[in-house]
């Protein structure tokens, strides 16, 4: 399998996950599917890469030597497709993970989906903006429930 087809295989499974966090309901059910079925295999897929990486096992798709001891190895790491597939898992992975915390604490807060909703498209397109302004917006409402307990 080349590695243009693992990239939109990630792409495209992340992004299915995505619009299941945004538009479904989010009964317990579909929020499992989403951390099992999306998170979890997103990371699994991870793991297997960068097992298979630094053992030797996969071909990254370049001249190799690329390594995260210095900033040369890994932009050596990340000049190859492998490399750069290896990282954008980790983005997909680690951002649809933030963007379950943010709507599940959004929801906890009484915050409407249409509110959720650009916390979570930022999150998707850059995830450490999206995450510091819903911490930002979260703060006042948490706050206020904190004083009512």
């Amino acid at each position: 399998m080349s590695w243009n087809t693992v990239y939109l295989l990630a792409n495209y499974w992340a992004f299915a996950s995505w619009a299941l966090l945004a538009f479904a309901p989010r009964s317990p059910r579909i929020l499992s599917f989403i951390m099992y079925a999306g998170v979890f295999l997103l990371c699994l897929l991870y793991l297997v890469l960068i097992v298979g990486f630094l053992s030797g096992g996969i071909n990254t798709g370049g001249t190799g030597g690329g390594d995260f001891s210095s900033i040369t190895g890994v932009m050596k790491l990340f000049d190859t497709p492998g490399g750069v597939v290896l990282g954008w898992v980790h983005y997909l992975s680690f951002d649809l993970f933030v963007g379950m915390w943010i709507a599940r604490d959004a929801d906890a807060k009484g915050f409407s989906r249409v509110v959720q909703f650009p916390f979570l498209f930022l999150t998707l397109m850059v995830g450490p903006v999206g995450l510091f302004l819903w911490l930002v917006v979260r703060e006042r409402r948490a706050r206020a429930q904190a004083k009512t307990k």
